[in-house]
């Protein structure tokens, strides 16, 4: 494991080998059954028991994170923070995980939400912390049991928390982390007939082959895949407030984000004064050790992956925009704007997951629509406008299952997040998110004898 920021080793972490995960779902599978069988209010007590453990180390996990990914450590404690309180959400959901009661000829039949068994949870590395509690923390609220495999290059937050999970009390083998490389312990997980439920966040390219894998044992699965997605600014909009926000939607964690608004559609008649505002809100964004609390932008994760943004978008592309990175070691690479008309195809294209942005323009709402569309993407968005109804037109229009009006989150623990199209299957978070790591089972009742 290398520390992004200063290139140094931070720790060595061994693979999880295939007969370690065959004894880690077993354990698992034993453990799951018990934690099913716990009364609804126990299980929702040591799931809160886990949020208050989580809340006592916040500064520690946010350390972890900031050393690991190079998150800015004010956006680490955040990412704690999020951890404890979808600990506490799921924990609210457990008494509401209930069935139905439909009337039928002859008697009556009952439904349950049963637990599926053993959930693998396969994180990435670009928001180890938080995605690892996505899926675990409603996967224990439904009754089953976790396996998380973090990324190679960011265990350590996973680790840990499988620590405090411990020591709040949940039982043994029920919350586990199997570090290794995604071709070793990742595919024994998916490839395993004892775990019923993968969910995978990573790149399109890899959640298709493993979507391929699943179908041999018909493992249900979760999938939060890439994203191009589009900031939509109508020449209605509050500029100098979607100016003052754009650097942000394209530059939090050094765009390593699959939300991240790496394309600027901006109507035709305001692009020049939309830009004159942008410029110095991206020269503004403070670069530097994601320590120092004033950072608001830290280094890409790896000198391999600021070799595939480089590959996208070489440092002597013609900008709009270039920003400044500090000297010395570090895996930095400067935030980015460029003018459409003269922006590599493929990073016009593809996930660039670095800190650039493209900047087109539009004619009209079915212009608007239509740009927004031509991806095979359709993860996230937003639309800049005072006018509420072409705001619900357009947002009705664009292909994507996460959108916000005059606002650039894509993120909240209270709402469904996932993807259309090739951004992803199934949905994560919000009121909804433990009925996805459940079964329906209906019971008939004979009645009539």
């Amino acid at each position: 494991m290398i520390d992004p920021t200063t290139e140094e080793t931070l720790a060595v972490v061994p693979d999880t080998d295939p007969a370690a995960v065959d004894d880690a779902v077993a354990r698992a599978d034993a453990a799951g059954a018990r934690w099913a069988a716990l009364a609804p209010a126990d299980r929702a007590r040591a799931l809160r028991r886990f949020a208050d453990v989580v809340d006592g180390h916040l500064d520690e996990l946010a350390a972890l994170e900031t050393a690991e990914a190079g998150h800015p450590v004010a956006a680490a404690r955040r990412e704690a923070e999020q951890v404890r309180d979808l600990l506490e959400y799921a924990a609210g959901g457990v008494e509401r995980l209930t069935g139905r009661q439909i009337p039928v000829a002859g008697g009556t039949a009952v439904t349950f939400a049963e637990p599926l068994g053993v959930v693998a949870v396969i994180a990435p590395w670009n928001f180890p912390l938080p995605i690892a509690a996505w899926g675990a923390a409603p996967a224990l609220a439904a009754g089953n049991a976790v396996l998380l495999k973090p990324a190679e290059q960011t265990p350590l937050t996973a680790l840990r928390l499988a620590e405090l999970a411990s020591e709040a009390g949940l039982p043994e083998g029920l919350f586990r982390t199997l570090p290794g490389a995604g071709a070793v312990t990742g595919e024994a997980l998916v490839d395993h007939p004892g775990v019923a439920k993968v969910v995978f966040t990573g790149s399109t390219a890899v959640g298709r082959r493993i979507m391929a894998r699943c179908a041999g044992t018909v493992k249900r699965l979760t999938l939060e895949l890439g994203g191009k997605s589009p900031m939509v600014v109508f020449a209605d909009a509050d500029l100098e407030r979607a100016a003052a926000s754009a650097p942000g939607a394209f530059l939090d964690n050094a765009g390593q984000d699959c939300c991240a608004r790496s394309r600027i559609l901006v109507q035709k008649e305001v692009r020049d004064r939309f830009l004159e505002l942008l410029e110095p809100a991206v020269r503004a964004v403070r670069v530097g050790d994601p320590r120092d609390p004033d950072t608001d932008m830290g280094p890409l994760i790896s000198a391999a992956h600021r070799e595939r943004v480089a590959g996208l978008v070489p440092t002597d592309t013609p900008a709009l925009v270039r920003g400044a990175v500090p000297e010395g070691p570090g895996f930095w690479y400067p935030a980015t704007v460029l003018a459409e008309e003269r922006a590599p195809e493929r990073a016009r294209t593809e996930e660039i997951f670095g800190p650039v942005t493209v900047i087109g323009t539009f004619t009209d709402e079915d212009d608007a629509v239509r740009l927004a569309n031509d991806t095979p993407y359709g993860l996230s968005g937003s639309i800049w406008t005072r006018d509420a109804a072409r705001a619900l037109r357009v947002s009705r229009g664009i292909r994507a299952g996460n959108l916000s009006v005059n606002s650039n989150s894509s993120v909240r623990p209270t709402t469904p997040f996932g993807g259309f199209k090739q951004s992803g299957l199934g949905r994560e978070l919000g009121p909804d998110a433990l009925a996805a790591f459940t079964e329906t089972k209906t019971v008939f009742i004979d009645t009539a004898h």
